[in-house]
């Protein structure tokens, strides 16, 4: 969309289809160039000046549509689209798609294989909490995960409410095998981070990159 105006994503906003295909054809572009298999579909905001409840039909109606023709063109390429409930407590007051379970009943509805749930523990945290059930509940719908430490929005070891060597560790118990996207503001640099990544691979016996010791 616009960034200008105020847009944050196209997908579920009324008037907007013709500008969201046009996105969505250039996103496809770049992903084949990059061997990227996954494109995150952003719903966006609430128009302004409208009242969330009198849109919530008419969005949910474009949204559904939306990503229909969306995973249909994203089949061919052999790709997946991510949908991300964004909190509109602390992030994007103004932002459509809030929680996993609005995502997950949108994504029932549309019924499309190749379209998942991209599952930002930060935000989910925020609007929700009951992290292990949510994780346990929605992880068989999830194709991508993100993190960050609430409220700071920093690295997973900063101070803040989660703790997430248990979170890691659940991942792993319920059989999480794609990537974990770092999607935080480092409080001091790119490199340093990544201390607490390393931090967290010495603490289970492996190299830094992930592999084992054993295996060296």
């Amino acid at each position: 969309g616009d960034p200008q105006a105020g847009e944050m994503g196209l997908a579920a906003v009324p008037g907007r289809e013709p500008a969201f295909r046009q996105g969505l054809a250039s996103a496809v572009q770049y992903a084949r160039s990059l061997g990227c298999h996954r494109i995150h579909l952003m719903a966006g905001r609430v128009p302004r000046g409208a009242d969330r409840a009198a849109m919530a039909n008419a969005m949910e109606t474009t949204f559904t549509e939306n990503l229909r023709y969306a995973a249909d063109l994203l089949a061919q390429e052999d790709m997946i689209g991510l949908v991300e409930p964004i909190n509109n407590r602390i992030t994007d007051p103004h932002y459509y798609l809030n929680t996993p379970q609005q995502a997950a009943a949108i994504l029932e509805k549309v019924g499309r294989p190749n379209l998942k749930l991209q599952l930002d523990i930060f935000h989910c945290q925020i609007m929700d909490g009951n992290l292990t059930r949510n994780l346990e509940t929605y992880l068989p719908l999830t194709g991508h995960i993100q993190i960050a430490q609430v409220p700071g929005r920093h690295e997973p070891d900063s101070p803040g409410e989660l703790n997430f060597p248990y979170i890691f560790k659940l991942l792993e118990s319920l059989g999480y095998s794609g990537y974990v996207g770092c999607e935080y503001a480092p409080k001091a640099g790119t490199l340093e981070g990544l201390g607490w990544l390393r931090s967290y691979w010495e603490s289970r016996g492996l190299q830094h990159g992930g592999t084992s010791k054993a295996a060296e």
